[in-house]
């Protein structure tokens, strides 16, 4: 018995928003249809078989002059899907003192995914 599959997508590689079906016999990928460019195709595959997410969240900040007790941040590369969790478990508890930049790494390595996570606005 084969088994076959179909996959449908809406893209996020470009603001295009293309609905892709992705044709699949288990884990292999036989068909990709609906992309308009090759972006689309690119994230179709990894969507399927490799899923991964940028991880956007805030922690505590200490110190500021301004009153201001929290700064975004973000995961400077994507995660795999299913580490998103254990990146959010991390900063539980994260307080980092002020000043705070932009693209300064507060916690390296984040929940073992071996990338950063870097502040995204500036705190005095």
């Amino acid at each position: 018995m084969i088994d076959m599959n179909t996959v449908n997508l809406t893209c996020i590689g470009c603001p295009l928003g293309c609905q892709i079906e992705v044709m699949m016999e288990g884990e292999k990928i036989l068909l990709v249809a609906g992309n308009t460019c090759p972006r689309g195709e690119k994230y179709a595959r990894k969507e399927v078989t490799a899923p991964t997410r940028i991880v956007t969240s805030s922690v505590r900040v200490y110190g500021s002059t301004k009153g201001e007790r929290m700064v975004p941040v973000k995961t400077v590369s994507d995660i795999p899907k299913a580490k998103i969790m254990d990146v959010i478990r991390s900063l539980r508890g994260v307080s980092v003192p002020c000043p705070v930049r932009i693209g300064d790494i507060l916690i390296k390595d984040i929940a073992g995914t071996g990338v950063d996570m870097a502040a995204t606005k500036n705190v005095d």
